[in-house]
């Protein structure tokens, strides 16, 4: 406990860069048109993808327990990203597809 806590106190600024991040996707994703989710959908499963690729560096490269912890979230939540992108894009090509004609 006392070394995560000293991880945090040596890399506050690191902290604040993350917290304003979220809030300022929070706010880009709040703003952005509805009919344009899907297709940003698929720019982000772009940069999930190079966030698993640094997670997967970042864990190569780990020695100390919380940099293991980091890159160890950082893989699991941009797969969950990818994951999901995938389920939304298939979902919007599926509103392309013509549905049979009924006689």
């Amino acid at each position: 406990m006392e070394s995560i806590l000293q991880f945090i106190g040596d890399n506050r600024n690191l902290f604040y860069i993350i917290i304003l991040a979220i809030f300022i996707g929070v706010e880009v994703i709040n703003k952005v048109p509805s009919l344009l989710h899907t297709p940003l959908m698929s720019g982000a499963n772009a940069l999930s993808g190079v966030v698993m690729i640094g997670a997967m560096v970042v864990l190569g490269y780990a020695e100390s327990m919380p940099d293991k912890l980091f890159g160890f979230l950082a893989l699991i939540l941009g797969t969950f990203n990818v994951m999901g992108g995938f389920v939304v894009t298939d979902r919007m090509l599926g509103m392309f597809k013509k549905k049979p004609k009924e006689d």
